[in-house]
C-alpha cells in the first residue's frame, strides 16, 4: 500500500520528490521505548519501593555480604551482571540511597547534601548493608524470582520490604511523557502512621527532608498532582547587621543557595556587603548587611527573590501491575502495610511450617530410638527391606503424630549415627519436643492475632532504629510576602513632566523616589488622564503630568483629592478616589470624559488626610459669593470612575491651601499572629489593638532587653520575645530578676525614657535572670523560698518600689535564695478622678484606653525556652492583704 501511494504521489507531483509514510514500526518501537524507560529505569514500584537499579543494587549487596565492607567499585561491577546499563549509572544511584542514610552503611567520603560536593570515586570508597536493610529488606523464602536480562542469574522481581520505604527515602524520575515526584517522609511518623492504619484510625502524611529548613505544608494534597509545599532556609538575626541561615530548603545546596543570594544582590533586589560560607557538618552561612539596611526587610527579601524559598510540587507516580498509576501518599502507606502484614504471615506460616517439620522429625527419632526400631533392620538385606522394616516398627507409635510418615521421614532416620543413638537422652528428647511445641503455639497465636503482631513488630522498628531519626523540617504556615514591599530600592525613578517621560536614565531631570526593576508607577495628568507602568529606563506617558509615584497595588489607605472643570466652559466637580488595582499600561480618565477637561487642584494622602482649601471664582455677572472654604473630609471616598460633587458651576479663577489635613481613616486594628510570628491586618491570631500613626509596640525578651518600634506589618519578632503588646508611655514596667554579680534578687519599676532605643533593664552579668516581667499598673507576685521553714509571702509591686529610671538597680527583695516567683492577679487600677467631666472623658479616651486597662502578664520560666502567657484575669473589688519585704 505504502508503494502504490508514493507511486500516485509522484505521478501527481510530476516525481519532484519522494515521500515515504513511516507507520506501525516507528509507533510500537517508539511505545516500546516508552514503556520501557517508564517500568525499567525512572519509576520506582509500589511493592517495595525501588527503581530496578536500586533493587539490584541491594540484591547485589546481599549477594556479597559477609559482615565487612566492600569498595563500592566491587559492587558496582557485581551489579552489572543484573543492571545491563553502566557503571557510572550505577554509581551515581547507589551514592543517592546511601547519602539518605537509611539502607547503606557507609564509609569514605560519599559527598555532603548540603553542600553539593560529589563523592569520591567508587574504588575510594566502601560500603555494607545496614542492620536496618538487613531486617527489613531481604528474605529469600517470601522473595519470587526472575531470570536476569541475560538468562544467567536469578533476581527478584520485587524485594520483600517490610517498611514503606518509598515515603521514608521519595523519589524522582523523569521518564517519556510523565514524571514522578515523591518527597520523603519521617521515619517515625511512618511507623505511628501504620499503626494507626492497623488500628482502623485516621492519619496524616506530611513530608520531612534531612536538609531541615522550614515547610508550608497546607497546600500538599497528599502528596497528588495539583499539590504544592514551600520550603524556607532557617534565618536568623545575629545582630543588626548580620543574618544567619543555619538550615537549607529542601532541593538546595549551600552552594546554589549563595549563587542565588549573589545574583538577587546583583540585579539589586536585594542588598547585602559580604556572604560567609562556614558550613561543615551543619550549616552556616553568614550574610553580612550594609549600614541602614534592615535586617527584618531582608529576611523577606531573600524569600521572595532567592532560593531562600523554594517551592516545590509532588508527583506520586508509581509503578502497580506494570502500569504507572498517580495516587496519594496516604494510598502508599496504606498498600505498604497491607503487604508488610501480607508478608509477616508468610514469613509465619513458613515458621510454622518448618516448626512442625522439626517436631514431626524430632518425634520420629524420639520413637525411633527409644522403641529400638533399629534393631529390626539388622537381619534385612535389601534397602526396601530396611525400609520396610521401619516402617512396620513405627506404625503402633504414630497415633499422635499430625501427618502421614513418608519415605523420605525413614530414610532420614536411617542416616542417624550410631553415637547419637548410643547417647540418645530421652528427657533432653522431651524437653526439645515440649520447646517446639511451646515455639509453635507462639506462631499460631501470632497468626491469630495477625494485626496485633504486625502492630508490635512495627513498634519493634521504632524503638530499634527510631533514635536518631526525629523530624528535622519545622512545619509553619507561611505568609505571602508582596515583593513589592521588601525589593531593595536602589534606582532612582525621573520625570520630565512637560515633555511627559519617566524612567531610571533621565538623571538631569526631576527625581521622583527610589524604585526597583519589579515597581510600577502611577501618573496623573493635567488632562485627568491616570495610567500605570511598569519601571523602565525611559517611558512616555504623556505631557503635562501633575502627580507621579511608585504605585502600591492593593493600597486602600492613599487617597487622592481632586477638582477638575469638565470640558472648556463646563462646571467644576471635586472627588476622593483611590486606586488599588488596575490594568498595567491602559490609561483611565478620571474626569467626566468630555474633551478639553482639566484638573484644577490635585493631592495624593498617603494616610487619607484630607485638608481645607479656599475656591476663588472669576468675577462674572451676577455672581456674588466669590470665595469660599471647602472641606475635604465632608466627601466621602469612592471608586477613580465616580463623577464627584459640584463645586461651582462658574469658572474657578484660584485655589488656596487654607489648613494642612488630617486623616479621615479609622485606626488600623493589628492582629499578631503566634504561629507565623508575625503582624498581620487579616484577623488571624491576637489583636494588640487599634494603631495610629505615631502609636508603638512594646517588645520585651528573656535577656532583659525592652524596646518600642513602630507596628509594621514586616517585621520579625525573635522566639524568646515575652511581652508584645500596644504601648502606653505612661503605664510603667515592672521587673523582678537575680543579679549574677550579686547573687541577689531584685525588685524595680520604670518608665521608657528613649522609645527609638534598645535598652537593657537588669544587669549585664552572665549570670543574670529575669524571673517575671509585668505591664500591669498594680502587679503582685508570690515568692517561694528553696527552704521549706520558710513560708510564701505576697508582694505587692507598686508599694515595694517606686518608679525609677530604667538604669536603676531597683531594691533588694531578700537575701533567702528563693526556688520560684510567681504572679498573681494583679489589684484593681482606678482611673485618676478629673473635675470636669468632658476631660475625665478624654483622658479616659486618650490615655487610658478601656482595653489596655487588663494588660497580659508575662512570666519567664527558668526551666522552658519560652515563657508562659498568663492571660488577663477579672478583676476584684477589695485588695488582697500587703505584706511588706524586710
Amino acid at each position: 500500500m505504502a508503494e502504490e501511494n508514493n507511486e500516485e504521489i509522484n505521478e501527481e507531483y510530476g516525481n519532484q520528490e519522494t515521500i515515504t509514510k513511516v507507520t506501525g514500526m516507528y509507533k510500537d518501537w517508539f511505545l516500546d521505548y516508552a514503556s520501557y524507560v517508564i517500568l525499567e529505569r525512572a519509576v520506582p514500584g509500589i511493592k517495595d519501593g525501588f527503581k530496578p537499579v536500586q533493587r539490584r543494587i541491594l540484591h547485589s549487596m546481599k549477594d556479597l555480604d559477609d559482615g565487612r565492607y566492600n569498595k563500592v567499585a566491587n559492587i558496582v561491577g557485581h551489579t552489572m551482571q543484573y543492571h545491563p546499563h553502566g557503571d557510572a549509572s550505577i554509581a551515581d544511584a547507589m551514592v543517592q540511597i546511601g547519602q539518605k542514610d537509611l539502607l547503606i552503611d557507609m564509609q569514605g567520603n560519599w559527598g555532603n547534601i548540603l553542600t553539593g560536593d560529589r563523592a569520591a570515586a567508587s574504588r575510594y570508597i566502601e560500603a555494607r548493608l545496614s542492620k536496618f536493610a538487613l531486617d527489613v529488606v531481604f528474605n529469600p523464602k517470601t522473595t519470587d524470582w526472575q531470570s536476569s536480562y541475560d538468562g544467567r542469574r536469578k533476581e527478584p522481581v520485587d524485594l520483600p520490604v517490610k517498611f514503606p520505604m518509598l515515603l521514608a527515602q521519595g523519589a524522582e524520575g523523569i521518564a517519556v511523557g510523565l514524571s514522578t515526584k515523591i518527597l520523603p517522609h519521617n521515619f517515625n511518623e511512618l511507623i505511628d502512621a501504620s499503626i494507626k492504619h492497623l488500628k482502623g484510625k485516621s492519619f496524616t502524611l506530611i513530608p520531612d527532608f534531612l536538609t531541615g529548613g522550614i515547610a508550608d505544608v497546607s497546600n500538599y494534597n497528599d502528596g497528588k498532582r495539583g499539590g504544592k509545599i514551600r520550603c524556607r532556609a532557617n534565618i536568623s538575626q545575629v545582630d543588626k547587621k548580620t543574618l544567619v541561615i543555619t538550615e537549607i530548603p529542601f532541593g538546595t545546596t549551600t552552594s546554589s543557595l549563595i549563587d542565588s543570594i549573589l545574583k538577587a544582590n546583583d540585579k539589586g533586589t536585594i542588598k547585602i556587603k559580604q556572604i560567609e560560607d562556614n558550613t561543615a557538618a551543619n550549616v552556616e552561612i553568614l550574610v553580612h548587611l550594609p549600614a541602614g539596611i534592615s535586617p527584618d526587610k531582608t529576611i523577606d527579601a531573600l524569600f521572595a527573590f532567592t532560593s531562600c524559598e523554594n517551592p516545590i510540587s509532588p508527583l506520586c507516580c508509581v509503578i502497580d501491575n506494570n502500569k504507572p498509576v498517580f495516587i496519594g501518599v496516604s494510598e502508599i502507606l496504606k498498600r505498604s502495610t497491607d503487604l508488610t502484614v501480607d508478608l509477616l504471615k508468610q514469613e509465619l506460616e513458613i515458621q510454622l511450617n518448618e516448626l512442625e517439620e522439626q517436631w514431626h522429625f524430632a518425634s520420629l527419632e524420639r520413637i525411633f530410638i527409644e522403641n529400638r526400631i533399629y534393631r529390626d533392620i539388622e537381619e534385612e538385606e535389601t534397602w526396601k527391606g530396611v525400609i520396610k522394616a521401619i516402617d512396620k516398627g513405627l506404625k503402633p507409635h504414630i497415633k499422635h503424630l499430625k501427618r502421614a510418615i513418608t519415605e523420605d521421614d525413614i530414610v532420614r532416620l536411617t542416616e542417624i549415627r550410631i553415637k547419637k543413638i548410643s547417647k540418645f537422652d530421652i528427657d533432653k528428647a522431651k524437653q526439645f519436643i515440649e520447646s517446639l511445641e511451646e515455639k509453635i503455639a507462639v506462631v499460631k497465636n501470632n497468626l491469630a492475632n495477625l494485626i496485633m503482631y504486625a502492630i508490635d513488630y512495627f513498634k519493634e522498628l521504632k524503638t530499634k532504629y527510631g533514635k536518631g531519626k526525629e523530624r528535622k523540617t519545622e512545619i509553619r504556615l507561611f505568609d505571602d510576602i508582596v515583593a513589592t514591599k521588601v525589593v531593595m530600592r536602589n534606582t532612582k525613578l525621573y520625570v520630565n513632566r512637560e515633555e511627559g517621560f519617566v524612567g531610571t536614565s533621565l538623571k538631569r531631570d526631576e527625581y521622583v523616589d527610589d524604585c526597583a526593576d519589579i515597581d510600577n508607577v502611577i501618573v496623573f495628568r493635567k488632562d485627568g488622564v491616570m495610567m500605570i507602568t511598569k519601571v523602565d529606563t525611559k517611558t512616555f506617558v504623556g505631557k503635562d503630568i501633575i502627580h507621579i509615584a511608585v504605585f502600591k497595588k492593593n493600597d486602600k489607605r492613599t487617597v487622592y483629592n481632586m477638582i477638575y472643570r469638565d470640558g472648556r466652559n463646563g462646571p467644576n466637580y471635586m472627588k476622593r478616589f483611590n486606586v488599588t488595582s488596575v490594568t498595567r499600561d491602559k490609561e483611565y480618565n478620571l474626569t467626566a470624559g468630555n474633551k478639553a477637561s482639566v484638573v484644577l487642584y490635585f493631592t495624593a494622602n498617603p494616610n487619607g488626610e484630607a485638608e481645607v482649601i479656599t475656591i476663588n471664582l472669576r468675577s462674572v455677572g451676577s455672581v456674588k459669593k466669590l470665595k469660599w472654604d471647602i472641606d475635604f473630609s465632608n466627601l466621602a471616598i469612592k471608586g477613580r470612575s465616580s463623577k464627584g460633587n459640584i463645586v461651582s458651576k462658574y469658572a474657578i479663577k484660584k485655589i488656596e491651601l487654607k489648613s494642612e489635613g488630617v486623616s479621615t481613616l479609622k485606626p488600623r486594628k493589628i492582629w499578631f499572629d503566634e504561629t507565623v510570628q508575625r503582624l498581620n491586618v487579616d484577623e488571624r491570631g491576637e489583636l494588640l489593638g487599634e494603631f495610629k500613626g505615631e502609636d508603638r509596640l512594646l517588645i520585651i525578651n528573656q535577656k532583659g532587653i525592652v524596646k518600642t518600634i513602630k507596628p509594621e506589618l514586616t517585621t520579625h519578632f525573635d522566639n524568646d520575645m515575652i511581652v508584645l503588646e500596644k504601648w502606653i508611655p505612661e503605664k510603667p514596667i515592672s521587673a523582678i530578676y537575680f543579679d549574677g554579680e550579686k547573687e541577689r534578687y531584685y525588685i524595680k519599676r520604670f518608665m521608657i525614657d528613649n522609645p527609638n532605643k534598645d535598652e537593657v533593664f537588669i544587669s549585664e552579668h552572665p549570670k543574670s535572670q529575669l524571673e517575671i516581667v509585668s505591664t500591669d499598673y498594680r502587679p503582685m507576685a508570690e515568692i517561694v523560698f528553696s527552704k521549706r521553714s520558710l513560708e510564701n509571702i505576697e508582694v505587692n509591686l507598686e508599694e515595694f518600689i517606686s518608679v525609677k529610671g530604667i538604669k536603676a538597680q531597683g531594691n533588694q527583695l531578700t537575701t533567702d535564695k528563693i526556688k520560684t516567683v510567681n504572679m498573681l492577679e494583679s489589684l484593681p487600677y482606678e482611673a485618676p478622678i478629673i473635675e470636669e467631666v468632658e476631660v475625665i472623658e478624654e483622658e479616659i479616651v486618650d490615655n487610658f484606653p478601656l482595653e489596655d486597662i487588663e494588660i497580659k502578664t508575662s512570666i519567664v520560666d527558668k526551666n522552658k525556652k519560652k515563657p508562659t502567657i498568663i492571660p488577663p484575669k477579672k478583676k476584684i473589688d477589695e485588695d488582697p492583704d500587703q505584706v511588706t519585704l524586710f
